[in-house]
């Protein structure tokens, strides 16, 4: 039995504590205070972080299980949806049977809302919530951790280095997924590491060999995997991306100057960004388990990049995005909403022209995406 204290999320008889001490964690209330009275906090920092810790012990007094942490995220996550999404629509809901778990591998276009929607939604329609996979990049601060181990996610290492160290903590990540799906209890992971920045939702065959590793004695082809998890491609597709200015800025950086350096809290703010960002159409696609008989990783990844793409909607942003960049698009397309329109034409007159073409980029590859796997715009 491997040792997955320092990754798994926390258990019921931990979650008092941990919420007693996030109410008391300096880093934690002088972000909140920045987060929910930022003029305060500019002028009075003091008064800010005891406002905000006030709240903070209002909000989560009666929170002593999981399960109450999770039922108080979906209060919030409903607001959120309210907020910041003009239509949330889902399809293939009929291929998950209550009870069954599954692992949920999904295209990342955000840090937080991919698996976020992806929870919501299938808890609003009768299953359990998911555990999801993190990774540590994203948990500089003790705080970060703490908060999303409470929210049922694990955490993938990342900042290893060694062939030993790494293979270990692929093996411990591997064996947890499993673990996890054994106990009954679904997941999801991402196709790749990192937010697909470019718009190209490609599966990383690395992903698939880690998650093998944990059953390579019982499997004689990799595709037998299947045949101890049933694997759902969910494809995840948003109007608007509330950081596309953001993703453009980074990909300009890396082409001109070769590397591209985050500053300080980067990954909270587009966390915040992320969730609080208005999305115009959000779309989730539930395909069905996939199947096949797969040789290798290669091949299984192939068939997981058709299934997320082929799920994908096309909103009237990606043809813009398309039109302008000479990119040939679908002769049906969907209605334009006159707010997402004048949103998305704001972000392109106020982009910087040397980073404008990334932007459009990260809207219109997903045209690019179909036409190079061969899937129909239509």
């Amino acid at each position: 039995m491997q040792d997955f204290e320092a990754i798994r999320p926390y258990r019921d008889d931990e979650v008092p504590a941990v919420i007693r001490a996030l109410c008391r964690d300096p880093d934690l209330l002088r972000a909140a205070a920045l987060f929910f009275a930022p003029h305060l906090a500019a002028w009075f920092p003091w008064l800010a972080r005891r406002l905000a810790q006030r709240f903070m012990i209002m909000r989560t007094r009666h929170l002593e299980s999981v399960e109450d942490v999770q039922n108080w995220l979906s209060g919030y996550m409903k607001r959120v949806i309210r907020d910041t999404i003009a239509e949330l629509s889902v399809e293939g809901l009929e291929n998950l049977t209550p009870g069954q778990p599954y692992l949920f591998v999904s295209n990342h276009r955000d840090i937080v809302m991919d698996s976020g929607l992806i929870s919501y939604v299938i808890h609003q329609a009768g299953h359990a919530t998911v555990r999801s996979a993190v990774g540590d990049n994203l948990l500089s601060e003790p705080y970060a951790a703490d908060l999303m181990r409470l929210n049922k996610s694990f955490v993938v290492d990342r900042s290893v280095s060694g062939t030993k160290a790494v293979f270990k903590s692929l093996s411990r990540t591997s064996a947890y997924i499993r673990h996890s799906l054994e106990e009954g209890v679904s997941v999801w992971i991402a196709q790749r590491e990192g937010r697909a920045k470019d718009g190209f939702d490609r599966t990383d065959r690395a992903l698939l060999k880690m998650l093998a590793l944990a059953y390579r004695k019982e499997i004689n082809r990799f595709g037998d995997l299947l045949r101890h998890v049933r694997l759902i491609p969910v494809s995840v597709s948003y109007e608007l991306d509330p950081c596309d200015q953001r993703k453009a800025h980074e990909l300009w950086v890396k082409e001109r100057f070769g590397s591209y350096t985050k500053p300080n809290n980067e990954d909270l703010q587009s966390m915040v960004d992320g969730i609080m960002g208005y999305k115009g159409r959000v779309h989730l696609k539930f395909s069905a388990p996939l199947d096949g008989e797969f040789e290798d990783a290669e091949s299984m990844a192939s068939a997981l990049d058709r299934a997320i793409v082929e799920g994908l909607r096309i909103f009237p942003t990606q043809v813009e995005a398309a039109e302008r960049l000479g990119i040939p698009v679908p002769a049906e397309r969907l209605e334009a909403l006159p707010k997402v329109t004048t949103l998305f034409r704001g972000r392109i007159e106020t982009c910087p022209a040397e980073e404008l073409p990334f932007l459009l980029a990260g809207y219109a590859n997903l045209l690019r995406n179909r036409e190079e796997l061969r899937v129909s715009s239509g």
